[in-house]
């Protein structure tokens, strides 16, 4: 009887590093051969590249895939000022950062801050993006319309709000990160089972990561504090308001790209509600819900979740 055995997992590299042009150094993990089509994978707070470690190992076998560590995030360039984390520049180092691999068009699998950049990314750059994967992240405006007018959202999203504050870096890395572990945790708030003392050790390491040259004296999470305080995002709270939606036209935000979008709907702080309209803002739209994920989804049901994203890529 003839069997049809899978190709062995890829080979992850990591302490690669690209130096972009707008002077920003990002480190990077790949798996497969450069010259394959490229698929990025861009992590969300407070992750790193490691999030992607099982996407890595999976669609290496076909594709370059690569995983960088966002500009503020454990081995990549942690700029001290809260202006250098604003969207449009966090897009800029991804657009340059694709061009920096040789590439001028990127599959793109994104997750929590990664997708908000990456929604972005697409509306901004729809010829750089051959198809995008957004996994628990809400469309920009349909999370802007959320956090001006629903209280439930910004009620679940008064975290935001916390973390802009002075001095949140600081109590995040208090009594051994357990803020950070516990925002790590399962659906009940229980240890997640995927969170193992082995992965825990990985993340407290790259929360321990200091600054490079020059970059002296900022703590290891002011950098992804700072993607909040960056933000126009944010619930009304702290003598602040909302997000204007008068200053928002719809119509900027449609994204015209292929997209799959898949959500973990027992998700403590973007419930499935944010998925409500999606398709008057996305022209070519695949939903895939998981009832049971949580926003750890991409751990906790690591082969699912790679089904759906290969079930989605473009032929060739």
């Amino acid at each position: 009887m003839e069997t049809t055995m899978a190709a062995p997992a890829a080979v992850i590299r990591h302490l690669q590093y690209a130096s972009l042009s707008n002077g920003t150094r990002l480190h990077y993990a790949s798996a497969g051969e450069r010259g394959k089509p490229l698929m990025l994978f861009v992590h969300g707070f407070p992750e790193f590249w490691y999030e992607w470690e099982a996407q890595l190992a999976e669609f290496g076998r076909t594709h370059f895939a690569v995983a960088p560590d966002l500009r503020g995030f454990n081995l990549s360039s942690k700029p001290g000022d809260v202006a250098s984390y604003r969207p449009r520049h966090i897009v800029e180092d991804l657009v340059q950062f694709i061009g920096a691999l040789g590439y001028d068009q990127a599959i793109v699998v994104a997750h929590d801050w990664g997708g908000a950049i990456c929604w972005n990314l697409a509306i901004q750059f729809p010829q750089l993006v051959r198809q995008l994967v957004i996994i628990n992240s809400p469309h920009p405006y349909l999370f802007a319309r959320a956090l001006a007018t629903d209280p439930e959202q910004q009620a679940a999203s008064a975290y935001m709000n916390w973390l802009r504050k002075s001095g949140s870096e600081r109590a995040l890395a208090a009594n051994d990160f357990a803020l950070l572990d516990r925002m790590l945790a399962d659906a009940d708030g229980k240890p997640a089972a995927w969170y193992t003392p082995e992965t825990r050790e990985r993340y407290h390491a790259a929360w321990s990561q200091p600054g490079a040259e020059g970059e002296e004296g900022v703590h290891p999470l002011a950098g992804g504090v700072n993607f909040y305080r960056a933000s126009p995002m944010r619930p009304p709270g702290d003598g602040e308001a909302g997000p204007d939606l008068s200053q928002l036209d719809p119509a900027r935000f449609v994204i015209r790209v292929p997209t799959l979008v898949i959500w973990g709907e027992r998700d403590r702080a973007l419930p499935k509600s944010l998925l409500d309209g999606l398709e008057d803002f996305v022209t070519d739209l695949r939903l895939e819900r998981i009832p049971d994920g949580t926003h750890w989804v991409v751990h906790e049901q690591p082969e699912h979740v790679n089904l759906l994203i290969r079930s989605a890529l473009p032929a060739g």
